[in-house]
């Protein structure tokens, strides 16, 4: 079972910090082969999403970044490799959703700039692709916007 913790940067613990950047480096640094800078300022002023296991230990994550005109958006979607293929990607978007319409209730538009691959899974949760196919450091990716009533 995996349950979410919300928390801004200056709420993280050491321990989650570190589990944060340990998983998201494994993940899109070392396993898709990327070298880039993938600590950002974005980090400061996110609100991270956790997903740990009964065990303590961080299965799933998101950031939340709330931008200009009422948008947020959601990068650095991750699932630890050890927990693929159970559902748990498609439970953290809902969660990450659910979160930004519970943050900033007067959220209007959700913006993600997924992989390319993934525009079905997006698609899935209502997210419309807004941009042509482009690559960002090496892989392919598209804008995607999820509209709020």
């Amino acid at each position: 079972m995996i349950n979410y913790r919300i928390r801004t940067f200056d709420q993280l613990t050491t321990d989650e910090l570190w589990a944060i950047y340990q998983l998201r480096t494994a993940v899109f640094v070392v396993e898709q082969n990327c070298a880039y800078q993938e600590v950002d300022v974005n980090d400061r002023v996110a609100v991270h999403l956790l997903g740990i296991n009964d065990q303590n230990e961080l299965k799933t994550y998101a950031r939340l970044i709330p931008g200009a005109h009422q948008h947020v958006q959601i990068g650095r979607v991750v699932v630890a490799p050890s927990a693929r293929k159970e559902g748990l990607g498609r439970q953290l978007v809902t969660q990450a959703i659910r979160t930004i319409r519970q943050q900033w209730p007067d959220v209007r538009q959700i913006d993600i700039e997924a992989q390319a691959y993934l525009q079905d899974f997006y698609a899935a949760f209502g997210f419309q692709s807004v941009s042509e196919v482009y690559l960002d450091t090496g892989i392919p990716h598209l804008d995607m916007i999820l509209p709020i009533q």
